[in-house]
């Protein structure tokens, strides 16, 4: 039990509850960017639904009682990924490693000696004064 409890006092279950909301959160910001925006978009190329396309294998599909592949619906949901994470990857990963690259430089800079530099400067430096 003392486990569960020192697991329940680390700051990694708080940062993975906002994480998940926040996850949560941005998938709908991403799907309704794809389902509102992207898509009609494509519609305006294209215009076709594959949603409903199946394939009859037995009996009578239009009344339900036969066995059918569903194929049109599952072609769908590859589109939609698609379309999804080239949404996510253009519009977010993107732009993000291009400003994280940006900081870096800036902060590349300002950069201060480490440790050894520092202490081989003052090694450099006693060795060169004439010794007495």
């Amino acid at each position: 039990m003392t486990g569960f409890i020192d697991f329940m006092r680390k700051g990694n279950l708080v940062q993975l509850a906002v994480a998940f909301v926040m996850g949560v959160a941005f998938s709908a910001v991403v799907t309704s960017f794809v389902n509102d925006l992207v898509t009609p978009l494509l519609g305006l190329f294209g215009g076709v639904d594959f949603s409903d396309e199946i394939y009859c294998m037995k009996g009578d599909c239009t009344t339900g009682s036969g066995v059918a592949l569903k194929w049109g619906s599952f072609l769908t949901a590859i589109i939609t990924f698609i379309i999804t994470a080239a949404a996510v990857y253009f519009f977010v990963v993107k732009p993000y490693t291009a400003l994280e690259e940006r900081l870096k430089k800036n902060n590349d800079d300002d950069v201060s000696p480490t440790e050894v530099e520092l202490l081989t400067e003052i090694r450099d430096a006693l060795a060169e004064r004439p010794h007495s």
